[in-house]
């Protein structure tokens, strides 16, 4: 009798041993970064963790390009989603057909809106990126919004605040036919230290401080 009571008991406690969440209807899983996974339904993203578990939903604005040239280090270079320093890149297409990116946290948070035309990854809690911002400037003739674009080099810290500007970016063209990613105008050489580029005098090296 009391041989069967404890198999009754290993049989009741079975299934909330082996019990886990189930994933399905999955396209495609990217490798873990960080204890997490991006895994693709169609073309929305969402992130599990090591334990199978979705901690981070199905959505539609999570960078990725199945086409990248994974040698680059820029936002041309992301094939899968990944969480680096915690935090991943999202996306949205402006009205104008242009791409711009920000990020979310391991959590789904956004912690910056999408306004970078380029971004390196985060390296000791900073990165540098091509910040794009768009400011009313009235109406024309025509009664037609008048817009200002302003483009500038940027060093960003994770919570998304910007650390440093750098140089002012002018010729950038905001329409989807005329635009053309513009390349990374600083680089992190290490903590503090930046390369900058400018068209008159090429690069060069820059010490800054850093309150991390």
């Amino acid at each position: 009798m009391k041989k069967y009571i404890i198999s009754a008991f290993i049989m009741l406690m079975l299934p909330n041993v082996f019990h886990s969440q189930t994933v399905k209807n999955i396209d495609e899983i990217a490798p873990f970064s960080e204890g997490l996974a991006a895994v693709r339904q169609g073309t929305q993203w969402g992130f599990i963790n090591e334990e199978g578990t979705m901690v981070i939903n199905f959505r539609n604005d999570i960078y990725w390009n199945k086409d990248a040239d994974t040698s680059k280090k820029d936002i041309s270079g992301v094939q899968y989603p990944m969480f680096n320093e915690g935090r991943c890149l999202i996306t949205k297409i402006m009205e104008d057909g242009v791409p711009v990116y920000g990020f979310i946290d391991t959590k789904g948070n956004v912690v910056l809106e999408p306004q970078l035309l380029n971004v390196y990854p985060f390296k000791d809690g900073f990165t540098t990126a091509v910040l794009f911002e768009k400011s009313m400037k009235g109406k024309n003739e025509f009664n037609l919004d008048i817009y200002e674009f302003k483009f500038h080099d940027v060093m960003l810290d994770t919570s998304g605040e910007i650390i440093e500007f750098f140089n002012r970016r002018y010729n950038i063209q905001m329409t989807k036919r005329r635009y053309q990613m513009p390349a990374m105008g600083v680089k992190q050489l290490s903590a503090g230290l930046v390369a900058v580029y400018t068209q008159d005098q090429g690069w060069e090296v820059r010490k800054i401080t850093l309150n991390n």
